[in-house]
């Protein structure tokens, strides 16, 4: 437990997709992405800017601000064949290997679902979360 939050149950990505098949955009929609990003053990500098300072993440305080999550979902949804948004993110003290989020795109042709996976993904990492790797 981080600051009185704990990291959340993951959700059923079979559950999601069930849903969204079952949603009344369903039959405009040709493809569904879905994005999982975990905890990983290389430090995002080494992996981003080559830069190797011989440490290894061994955990993660993660948290998000839900109201600039929530504009990036309503601002995903404006983009051109997009029906469909969900997105997961987990909090607080995690773990390697444990979830930090799920996204799920779907629409109408594949190059806009993935523009709109890249578009929301990008923008929750860069502008929604905070990420503080431990190591």
């Amino acid at each position: 437990m981080v600051n009185g939050k704990m990291k959340k149950q993951p959700p059923s990505i079979d559950e999601w997709l069930k849903e969204a098949k079952a949603h009344p955009a369903a039959l405009q929609e040709g493809m569904f992405l879905v994005h999982n990003g975990v905890v990983r053990q290389t430090p995002k500098a080494k992996v981003r800017q080559g830069i190797d300072d011989g440490s290894v993440v061994k955990g993660m305080e993660f948290a998000y601000d839900a109201a600039k999550v929530d504009a990036a979902i309503a601002e995903t949804y404006k983009m051109h064949g997009i029906f469909l948004v969900r997105v997961w993110l987990n909090e607080g003290q995690l773990e390697l290997g444990d979830d930090i989020m799920y996204v799920l795109i779907g629409g109408d042709i594949r190059p806009h679902v993935i523009d709109a996976l890249q578009f929301l993904v990008g923008k929750i990492k860069n502008e929604c979360v905070t990420e503080i790797e431990q190591k």
